[in-house]
């Protein structure tokens, strides 16, 4: 028996590539939303045109992340410690961003500096020690040998700031960089935000740190970073107009083509909706029209160089429009992802240009700075702070915050209110994006297995999208037979029948009929992988197709969603014609069940919802310090916590 399941787990229907349906879906969508981005900056002609889109992307990028902390806290800065390097000292600065939550950074002092000095905010990319890394206290001290004082903090997750180092944790695995990065960027989703927007706080924290000390000149502070301190960079030149200056190393592309290289990105670089309004890495460029901007970038980057050539080039004439052409420039490097000793040396030359240094300029044979051995750079006792403060908090504090806030919001509403607002918000994100078409079913029989047949279904969910399923029912029922019916749904559908064969033996033994669904990229559907990563887990294909969708204000979990309606559509046409009152039972297992859930609350067809493990509320899983993160990205619907929870509607 076993080999006939297998031989049911491993059927196709040739008569499309439904593997590839899916991402063809989402990208068609997405290219449609860049073209037309790409437009509306190509009829950008006159200066009043320029500063519109300027307040017209800033909006939309704040709206996005969920807008930011308030910054009328203290800072409570405090100096644990000085050391002396060969021709500049360090402070090593703790400040506190928001109450409870502690930036640890590396304030560089050159000795051959100005009375009220230029300064330079350095933001890490994805370097495990982060501000004191090797690599990065070396480009730093690029900046402090040019006369310039230097910022270098920590961002979350990195260098001394891991939120789960504590001693519950198992240091041998320890969660940092992208993954404790995405393990919160899941969580913000929910609430109807992103991560990011407590990197820009942090770093927009940093520059009043920068302007409170008195060796700083406020109207002199730029900023840079690579990798990830890219990201932050290009975030704050929308966010910080106090920067005078900016130097986002390796990460400005174009996103069009990035998409379409197969690339996935961290939490706190995906921002809801963003695409669907035709914003682009060209409007981060735009943003900070007209101060001195130079690009850094590499030739052999996971980031298309084409890419960044192709934004840098279309961008050029947004600066002529102040009759400022030379202030925007591009630095390349043949170099492969890095912030190298070129565009270090470039960028020190450029905001020493730019920022009116006026300390003597580095000769070109002159030998770099020594570096401090990296101990002497950590801000805390223990080398973290969560183990060194009392007190300390982390983003999941923040997390767990905001979850309870709109649990108050959504309760000072009325019954009636917050049900029709939640109700209207979920049918214009499951059903309005969709393109309905004919269902056009086909229905090939498979044979008996275990007094069961089996009848294998493929029908279209929507346009371009095809779903399929298997229908099992007693051997000797005929279609004149109208049972009932229940839809099992999990991960993998009709590709994991042996670990589910049990419950539809027993089910069908009741009296029902059992369809096992396949929603879109699921089972046989499945997107082909990217790089051979695995599908399901973070950064993985199903990962990169919901950040795609979620960039489209859309979701991996609204769309599937709407194949579970188009499922009940399927049935009642097939199974049950001409009735009136088609009624669905479910069983879902696992986190699949919140997708039932969703198109239970739109369809009154959704009849009795079983599971494995029932959901409970979708808070309790946001304010939980672990969960399991596979295939989680699937079933994250941005902004549901601010209209309901499970059980509310």
């Amino acid at each position: 028996m076993m080999s006939r399941i297998s031989e049911l787990e491993r059927y196709c229907c040739t008569l499309y590539d439904t593997r590839d349906q899916l991402k063809r879906h989402i990208f068609d969508r997405a290219d449609q939303a860049f073209e037309e981005g790409d437009r509306a900056r190509d009829r950008v002609a006159y200066l009043e045109q320029l500063q519109a889109r300027q307040i017209e992307m800033k909006k939309a990028f704040l709206n996005a992340i969920g807008g930011l902390p308030s910054t009328d806290a203290p800072l409570n800065a405090r100096t644990t410690h000085i050391s002396k390097g060969s021709g500049y000292t360090v402070e090593n600065v703790i400040f506190e961003s928001r109450p409870g939550h502690y930036v640890t950074s590396n304030f560089y002092l050159p000795y051959r500096r100005e009375e009220r000095s230029a300064a330079v905010l350095f933001l890490s990319g994805h370097e495990y020690e982060a501000k004191h890394s090797v690599y990065y206290h070396e480009v730093c001290l690029r900046f402090v040998q040019a006369g310039m004082i230097v910022l270098a903090i920590d961002p979350i997750g990195q260098g001394e700031r891991l939120s789960f180092s504590g001693p519950e944790h198992d240091s041998s695995n320890v969660i940092w960089g992208t993954r404790e990065h995405q393990h919160f960027g899941v969580k913000c989703h929910l609430l109807g935000e992103s991560v990011a927007r407590y990197f820009i706080h942090d770093a927009m924290r940093a520059v009043d740190y920068l302007c409170e000390r008195p060796e700083v000149d406020p109207a002199r502070i730029a900023v840079t970073g690579n990798s990830g301190g890219g990201t932050q960079t290009s975030m704050m030149m929308v966010c910080d107009d106090r920067l005078a200056a900016a130097a986002p190393a390796t990460f400005i592309m174009n996103r069009q083509q990035y998409m379409h290289a197969g690339g996935v990105q961290d939490a706190e670089q995906i921002w809801a909706g963003l695409t669907a309004v035709g914003f682009d890495h060209e409007d981060l460029l735009l943003s900070f029209t007209p101060k001195p901007l130079l690009v850094l970038a590499v030739q052999y980057d996971f980031f298309p160089i084409e890419a960044t050539r192709r934004t840098v080039a279309r961008c050029g004439r947004f600066w002529d429009m102040h009759g400022k052409g030379g202030l925007m420039r591009m630095e390349e490097d043949a170099s492969t992802h890095r912030y190298t000793d070129k565009l270090a040396r470039a960028a020190a030359e450029f905001f020493r240009e730019h920022l009116s240094v006026r300390t003597d300029p580095v000769a070109a044979d002159q030998a770099p700075l020594s570096p401090l051995p990296v101990e002497q750079l950590l801000c805390t006792s223990h080398g973290q702070v969560v183990l060194s403060l009392p007190g300390a908090k982390t983003v999941q504090d923040e997390i767990a915050a905001r979850c309870t806030q709109l649990k108050r919001s959504r309760d000072g509403r009325g019954t009636e209110d917050k049900k029709g607002e939640a109700l209207a918000w979920l049918r214009e994100k499951v059903v309005t994006p969709r393109k309905p078409c004919d269902l056009n079913v086909r229905r090939i029989s498979v044979g008996a297995t275990d007094g069961l047949q089996a009848e294998y279904r493929l029908w279209w969910s929507q346009t371009g999208i095809m779903n399929s399923g298997y229908m099992f029912r007693s051997e000797g029922v005929t279609d004149d037979e109208r049972r009932p019916v229940t839809v099992g749904v999990w991960l993998g559908g009709t590709t994991k029948l042996a670990d589910r064969w049990s419950w539809i033996r027993e089910t069908c033994d009741k009296g029902r009929d059992v369809l096992v669904l396949n929603c879109s990229g699921v089972g046989p559907h499945e997107p082909y992988a990217i790089y051979g990563k695995p599908l399901h887990p973070f950064f993985g294909v199903i990962h990169k197709l919901t950040d795609d969708l979620i960039w489209l204000g859309d979701s991996m979990a609204a769309l599937r969603a709407y194949d579970v309606i188009r499922c009940i559509d399927m049935i009642g046409q097939v199974d049950q014609p001409g009735s009136e009152a088609v009624t669905v039972d479910f069983h879902a297992a696992g986190r699949q069940e919140l997708i039932v859930r969703l198109a239970a609350a739109l369809d009154e067809r959704v009849g009795r919802v079983s599971s494995d493990s029932p959901l409970v509320s979708i808070s309790d899983w946001v304010k939980s310090e672990n969960y399991e993160e596979d295939d989680v990205m699937s079933v994250v619907m941005p902004g549901i916590l601010q209209y309901f929870d499970l059980g509310e509607i």
